[in-house]
């Protein structure tokens, strides 16, 4: 599998990325000075993708992604899923902002990872990781290094240097616009704490943030873990009608497919209206694509397969939604063609620059 990656080479132009927000060029939350390049005020190009385990993408597929993401050429590269764990050592306080690597395998694991980061198109990017103690959930948000965020935060509450649980939270804050990465927890099927009532603690959180910063506008994506309509699923009586091992929940509205239950599309349906957002991709496809139109498919094995569910979001403000370009899902059919080894495929986000106003 190494044959893929270029030897790190010495002159500055490979470096490898950075692993923590303070070697990162943010202190303190803070973007530092970096040496001269052509700087962008804003990012207008986006990729989101869950990788399921980006070591695993990067030792099997990432010749495909890399040919990928160079037609793409985004500004943005947000991934969920990320599954390495933080660093610190057994017993110790977790740094979940740097890669662990005190033992041989995990230096091992970061080397092959690093590697592929430090070759094209992906050392044109400065990376920022918020990560789990353990290879569970996580984010990266790699940003081209020709544009500057003025403040990295890795909490919806952006409390600086504080990570979400798991790592579920990337907010960038540019000039002219915020960009925030989540990976929202699954809603699992049962009322328990780590099921139900923690997915609508985390609903609730969302609607208090982005109510909150309505000041400058929200291109907020990744994995959301919900589909909103009928229309986002290719099956909806199917996921209405899911159950695990038998198991009823007592509220109806809790019962289905996790992502597709109706109290989980409700709360995503407030959170856009008050936050005052648009889907992105719905925005711009009114029509239900079964080739084209899902993000995330079921096993090819067994009773899901070709069961699909769109589940990956660009959700932005209002006053964005006249300069969306285009919004696009990269997979296609039910196997898992553009999905580059993982159960979803990436979706991309395009806005046309900002008219300039008419100073008279």
């Amino acid at each position: 599998m190494k044959r893929f990656f270029k030897p790190i080479e010495k002159d500055g132009s490979a470096k490898k990325p950075a692993l923590s927000p303070s070697k990162q060029g943010v202190e303190n939350g803070e973007a530092q000075s970096q040496p001269e390049v052509d700087i962008k005020k804003e990012p207008l190009k986006f990729i989101t993708w869950n990788a399921n385990s980006l070591l695993l993408r990067v030792k099997n597929n990432w010749p495909e992604f890399s040919s990928f993401v160079s037609n793409i050429d985004p500004d943005i590269i947000a991934v969920q899923e990320v599954r390495m764990p933080a660093a610190g050592s057994k017993g110790a306080p977790k740094i979940p902002g740097e890669l662990k690597d005190d033992t041989s395998s995990s230096r091992e694991e970061k080397q092959i990872l690093m590697r592929a980061l430090s070759s094209p198109p992906f050392r044109n990017y400065r990376v920022w990781w918020s990560l789990a103690d353990t290879k569970y959930a996580g984010t990266a948000l790699l940003v081209k290094k020709c544009l500057r965020p003025l403040k990295v935060y890795f909490s919806l509450d952006r409390t600086v240097s504080k990570h979400e649980p798991d790592g579920r939270v990337i907010l960038a804050e540019f000039e002219t616009l915020r960009v925030l990465n989540t990976y929202a927890p699954n809603n699992g099927w049962k009322e328990e704490e780590n099921s139900f009532q923690r997915r609508r603690k985390w609903d609730k959180r969302l609607l208090e943030f982005v109510v909150q910063s309505s000041d400058k506008p929200l291109i907020w994506c990744g994995d959301l873990n919900v589909s909103h309509e009928d229309i986002d699923v290719s099956h909806p009586e199917f996921f209405s009608a899911a159950k695990m091992n038998g198991y009823v929940p007592p509220n109806k509205e809790d019962c289905g497919q996790p992502g597709f239950t109706l109290s989980e599309r409700k709360r995503f349906g407030a959170i856009l209206k008050e936050g005052r957002l648009v889907d992105a991709y719905r925005y711009l496809h009114k029509e239900k694509d079964m080739e084209c139109g899902f993000s995330w498919s079921g096993n090819p094995v067994g009773k899901y397969r070709g069961k699909r569910m769109r589940i990956d979001y660009f959700v932005l403000s209002e006053k964005l939604k006249e300069r969306v370009a285009s919004c696009e899902m990269h997979g296609k059919g039910i196997e898992l063609e553009g999905f580059y080894g993982s159960d979803h495929c990436p979706v991309s986000l395009q806005l046309s620059e900002e008219e300039c106003k008419d100073a008279n």
